[in-house]
């Protein structure tokens, strides 16, 4: 039978998982970082969802699908392992990859640090991107470096490789306004000469968030500047 069912564009889903606890008939999970409808007779197409993606990965259809089946709904639910297990999420923590639960092996003997590796690099201060002021006098003809909050955890050069000689602002696009982000940085690369940008997150799909606000602030901002881009993998190791 022909009916409305949901349609979601992997190009444009980044895997951020808001989706999954919208339906509440448990018929999207994120599977190999990607949201995917895991079976046509659990959507009832009403399209609970489609205000819960920040991508505008999910619309409405119309297509030939199984009909809508309320008692395979209630199955599914009826056990959340169902909705929520580690080999459909890829993660035993929910839908998305970001909240995903792992522990890794530590060196048995702790690095040994130069003198250089233990020196701040840092040289402002905030470093929320939502609490420094577009006037700030360290931003005028700054060479920005837009990182994810958890970047310099993981990446144990941070400061030596990435943010010496650089003004740093930090944000997370999962958890923060990202709208707010791309319109403050809109306006600080509009009103202060900014020579150069990089941005620093995490392989995450939902941290790519912040590669796309800083290129949308770019583009509002009228800014032909290059926007250059280190990804940062879970274990600390420079992709």
């Amino acid at each position: 039978m022909k009916r409305n069912i949901i349609h979601i564009d992997e190009e444009k889903c980044n895997g951020c998982g808001h989706c999954v606890p919208a339906c509440a008939e448990g018929a999207i999970q994120i599977i190999d970082g990607k949201a995917r409808l895991v079976a046509d007779n659990l959507c009832d197409g009403l399209g609970a969802c489609l205000g819960h993606c920040p991508q505008d990965a999910i619309h409405i259809e119309v297509r030939e699908a199984d009909e809508f089946d309320e008692s395979a709904v209630e199955k599914k639910t009826a056990n959340p392992d169902n909705r929520k297990t580690p080999q459909a999420h890829g993660n035993g923590h929910g839908g998305c990859p970001s909240a995903r639960l792992m522990s890794f092996d530590k060196p048995q003997t702790p690095p040994v640090l130069s003198p250089e590796t233990q020196t701040s690099a840092l040289g402002n201060w905030p470093v929320q991107l939502k609490l420094i002021p577009v006037t700030a006098p360290f931003l005028k003809e700054a060479d920005l470096l837009l990182a994810a909050d958890c970047a310099p955890f993981a990446y144990a050069d941070f400061h030596r490789e990435l943010l010496a000689d650089k003004v740093l602002l930090i944000g997370c696009p999962k958890l923060d306004d990202a709208t707010e982000y791309q319109q403050k940085l809109a306006a600080i690369l509009t009103e202060n000469n900014i020579r150069s940008i990089t941005v620093a997150y995490m392989e995450v799909p939902c941290c790519s968030g912040l590669v796309s606000l800083a290129q949308q602030a770019l583009n509002d901002s009228g800014s032909d500047l290059d926007l250059q881009k280190v990804c940062i993998g879970i274990r600390g190791e420079r992709r």
